[in-house]
């Protein structure tokens, strides 16, 4: 019998509402919402705008993948972590819907999602993951029915970083910070020394951060370097340090394969960076493209596939999932039993 899933993700400024049906993805509708140069996304703005989109969102991809809600087996939804208001604003949504439509609602950890979307469209059966978002920056290897998170920041992600980077030097939020320092840091023509911060299987971006909201912002505008500079600087270090960790990690687990999961893993330069390494060690690199890096409501789906398959709602009443659809901002890689791997 097939397995028709909805997945939907609102955890951050990404909105996606995605249908895989027996592994394949059938559609994958999102909507971002992109605050004014200069700014951040908060949380209500963000929550409105999902609010807004939502039900276009949801009519789309049931249009592009041909399929009725009376096909579905079940809907999933993004239990955490992320923003609050943004996660709310779906979960209830999911709520609403899985009632309407009677059917079984699965709460799916956001981190989870990423991983299990990375494994599912690349293929690679057992990676060291570096996961690297707007708000999570960990190394992962699974271990005895979890993923062990073997390294993490010790203060602000790398997504953050290069957010609050752009924001401080005026670059636009639109496609995405990230995407536009990228292309940026191609013109850079002078490495400008940052800090690198490495504490065991550990970093710390936050002294990058200071460095480039005072000094060298000042040295811009005196015109001793180029936001460019800073672009091609601030790439180099950080994702240098990451390479370093997930390394060190891959080492660790005698590991043949590296996954890079989640929205700056989409950055070109660090997945040459991170494939120069993997080459050197004889280990393999696996990566996905914007479609599926970036938060998107298929990744969510395909973790609730896994979830089902797994037996996670056979001894639970469709009223059971509903109490426990819940939603909360801190929600821990390491605190999910993946059940489903061997």
């Amino acid at each position: 019998m097939s397995i028709i899933a909805l997945g939907m993700e609102g955890s951050a400024n990404k909105l996606g509402i995605g249908i895989i049906k027996d592994g394949v993805v059938i559609s994958n509708p999102r909507r971002t919402y992109c605050a004014p140069t200069g700014h951040g996304f908060r949380p209500k703005e963000t929550a409105e705008h999902h609010k807004a989109k939502i039900i276009e969102v949801l009519k789309e991809a049931l249009e592009e993948a041909k399929v009725k809600p009376q096909d579905l087996t079940f809907i999933a939804y993004t239990k955490g972590p992320g923003m609050s208001a943004p996660l709310l604003s779906v979960a209830i949504v999911a709520r609403t819907i899985a009632q309407l439509w009677d059917k079984p609602l699965i709460g799916v950890n956001h981190c989870i999602g990423h991983i299990e979307m990375g494994r599912h469209i690349t293929g690679a059966e057992n990676p060291t993951l570096l996961y690297v978002s707007g708000g999570n920056t960990q190394v992962i290897a699974y271990s005895h029915k979890k993923y062990q998170i073997f390294g993490e920041t010790l203060d602000i992600a790398i997504g953050n970083c290069l957010d609050r980077f752009a924001r401080v030097h005026g670059i636009p939020n639109d496609p995405s910070p990230g995407y536009n320092i990228e292309q940026l840091a191609k013109n850079g023509k002078k490495f400008i020394e940052l800090p690198y911060c490495v504490k065991g299987m550990d970093v710390s971006f936050s002294g990058i951060q200071s460095k480039l909201d005072s000094e060298m912002k000042k040295k811009v505008q005196k015109g001793e370097c180029t936001v460019e500079d800073l672009c091609f600087s601030l790439q180099e270090t950080a994702f240098s340090m990451l390479v370093e960790i997930t390394e060190r990690a891959m080492a660790h687990c005698n590991s043949s394969e590296v996954l890079l999961v989640g929205g700056v893993a989409c950055n070109k330069r660090l997945q040459k960076m991170m494939g120069v390494m993997a080459e050197e060690r004889g280990a393999k690199l696996y990566a996905t493209d914007s479609r599926f890096c970036i938060d998107n409501g298929a990744m969510i789906a395909q973790a609730g596939v896994e979830m089902w398959k797994s037996g996670f709602c056979d001894n639970k009443t469709k009223q059971a999932l509903l109490d426990d659809s819940w939603c909360t901002q801190r929600y821990r890689t390491d605190e999910v039993d993946a059940v489903w791997r061997d």
